[in-house]
């Protein structure tokens, strides 16, 4: 790698961590109801819509009622969102007269963002209004992301308090997260990506003359517009020529950021933030990769500061780059190393002066492959799903780092909220193995975890396995599953198993060569995204108001540490060790099986 990718790496490395601590000290200010400095101009609005919405602030509430009203909520949510697409066609801010989205469609695309997966099986430019994109979409972005991190908030007390039956209020967490944290970090990420060129307007779309006309084979279609066979049974095409192209408009910036602070990933474009209205330039590319962790990352801090222990946020966030920096090592060495059935082909894959080589299919040439690399390992580390590149032009084992990442539940850095309380769940793992190897008790900041709890976390950790694995195995069984996979053998199975991996653990990515918007895919997907997000949390609450019924229990002799080198690296082993050995022998039919027929053994 040249000295110019580990500068990339290291200024983004540094400049996250760096954010770490004031983040982290501001967002947990907000959640111990402490003056911050935006209550002067949100209080009066937070009042007032507690007012409309009938909320007693004052007034906590059992586990059971708080995962009730996140239930009652998104469930309102996914309606909301049905609604308005269906009846697109009829509503405003439409200049290009687009129409209802199909009921199977927009199913999927409600549970997608009211998930936080922003998993997307349409066009958004040929797809979806300026009113979808902005009241449906971008209000899911917001309260999807709102959701994940009241959730986190709750487990948090349930760690904090003892003897205690309440979690705290699920409405007021939600509008305190929303316009405390999400409003305004998006609000200024909005205004600097509007400065690099993004672009936030009502236009129609414009259509200019091309420099050159371009030349390319047109499908040609009967008189019902579907596609002509020829004898062998591929479409048949003719030549021609296109002198104009039609230019997608729309009020993208704001959408942008926080589909990237709140770990949505959803593009207001077809081709995600590799558009040049998206992310026109280096800078816009850095603060869009910046803002995918920058929430995730400050939440450890936030968590060790409303615990009373900063270093067990510290011992967190440790543990989370570190996997992090090994699957981005491993990510840009695959790809650097390119292609050997390029080579083979003569294809020169050797490095140029500014940048290294290898395999440049489907990336930008604007950012090169470091800076591929380094956005698809944090989009699938947190459960962003945002892309710069094309994951599915990937090298087999290029490939497999960010496939890997979504699998081990997305709790290296992870979504807003919902990363670190599944991260959490696997720290309970760990100590209840730590207590097993020792005889004793396993205890986690003061309170002891019992079987209750470990039926819980049981839960957290082994139902997205399932859905993803079960999932996986009845679209490759099934004919609807199999035909909308473009590509055969192996890379084929990869698609089929990234998607239900990316739906399951509610990260939106996708291999690209597989044609979701079927009713099998949106329905199996849609049920997928459904479940791995709602059943977690129910879990992460229940052992949230478990832990705050129980009395705290002073440290000894032998308690386990819970911050240091040795409790790291326990931690780091867990998690590896989970991801191994529920998901190597699909990876091992999928991606490796690719990768050792790239090299020709069969």
């Amino acid at each position: 790698m040249t000295l110019n990718g580990y500068l990339q790496i290291g200024v983004y490395l540094a400049v996250l961590l760096l954010l770490v601590k004031p983040l982290g000290i501001y967002m947990a200010r907000v959640y111990e109801g402490q003056d911050v400095w935006l209550n002067r101009l949100g209080a009066p609005l937070e009042r007032l819509m507690y007012r409309l919405c009938g909320v007693s602030p004052e007034v906590e509430m059992r586990w059971t009622r708080y995962a009730i009203s996140m239930l009652l909520f998104n469930f309102i949510g996914v309606l909301v969102v049905y609604g308005i697409l269906r009846l697109q066609g009829s509503l405003p801010l439409n200049p290009e007269h687009l129409g209802d989205v199909d009921p199977d469609l927009s199913w999927n695309t409600a549970i997608s963002f009211v998930t936080n997966t922003n998993w997307q099986a349409y066009g958004g430019e040929t797809t979806l209004s300026y009113f979808s994109q902005m009241a449906a979409l971008a209000v899911q972005n917001f309260v999807s992301a709102a959701t994940g991190m009241a959730v986190l908030v709750a487990l948090i007390r349930g760690f904090v308090r003892h003897s205690a039956e309440t979690l705290g209020n699920f409405w007021v967490d939600l509008t305190r997260t929303t316009l405390y944290i999400l409003l305004p970090l998006s609000l200024l990420l909005a205004v600097a990506l509007v400065s690099q060129g993004v672009i936030q307007n009502f236009h129609r779309y414009q259509t200019v003359t091309l420099v050159q006309p371009v030349v390319y084979k047109a499908p040609v279609t009967d008189a019902a517009g579907n596609p002509v066979l020829d004898a062998k049974g591929q479409p048949e095409t003719t030549p021609a020529t296109a002198t104009q192209v039609q230019l997608p408009m729309g009020p993208a910036a704001s959408q942008i950021a926080i589909k990237q602070l709140g770990t949505n990933g959803g593009g207001f474009f077809n081709v995600n933030s590799a558009h040049p209205y998206e992310n026109p330039t280096p800078l816009s590319n850095f603060l869009e990769m910046l803002a995918i962790l920058l929430i995730p990352a400050g939440l450890c801090y936030t968590f060790g500061r409303m615990v009373g222990d900063t270093r067990q946020g510290w011992g967190i966030l440790i543990a989370m780059t570190i996997i992090f920096a090994a699957a981005l090592a491993a990510c840009t060495y695959a790809e650097q190393a390119g292609n050997p059935a390029l080579t083979a082909l003569g294809v020169d894959q050797t490095a140029s002066p500014l940048q290294a080589g290898g395999n440049m299919e489907g990336k930008e040439t604007r950012f090169g492959i470091v800076d591929s690399t380094l956005w698809a390992t944090a989009t699938t580390a947190a459960s962003n799903g945002s892309v710069n590149a094309m994951h599915d032009s990937f090298t087999p084992l290029g490939g497999l780092v960010p496939l890997w990442l979504i699998q081990l539940g997305e709790v290296v850095y992870g979504g807003v909220g919902c990363g670190l309380y599944g991260m959490l769940m696997f720290v309970i793992i760990a100590v209840f193995v730590a207590g097993l190897m020792v005889g004793r008790t396993p205890e986690y900041l003061g309170k002891k975890i019992e079987s209750f709890e470990m039926k819980m976390v049981s839960v957290a950790v082994l139902i997205t396995p399932l859905l993803v694995l079960v999932g996986t195995a009845i679209a490759v069984s099934t004919g609807a599953g199999r035909t909308g996979a473009f590509n055969p053998g192996a890379h084929g199975f990869s698609e089929i198993l990234y998607a239900f991996s990316s739906a399951a653990n509610n990260n939106g990515s996708a291999f690209a060569g597989l044609n979701a918007n079927t009713p099998f895919y949106n329905y199996m997907l849609g049920g997928a995204m459904q479940i791995g997000r709602f059943w977690t949390a129910i879990a992460a609450l229940a052992v949230a108001g478990s832990l705050a019924a129980k009395k705290r229990v002073p440290p000894g002799l032998g308690t386990l540490a819970t911050h240091t080198p040795l409790f790291i690296a326990l931690l780091v082993g867990t998690i590896l060790l989970v991801g191994a050995l529920t998901y190597v022998p699909a990876l091992a039919l999928g991606p490796i099986a690719e990768y050792l027929a790239m090299l020709g053994v069969h």
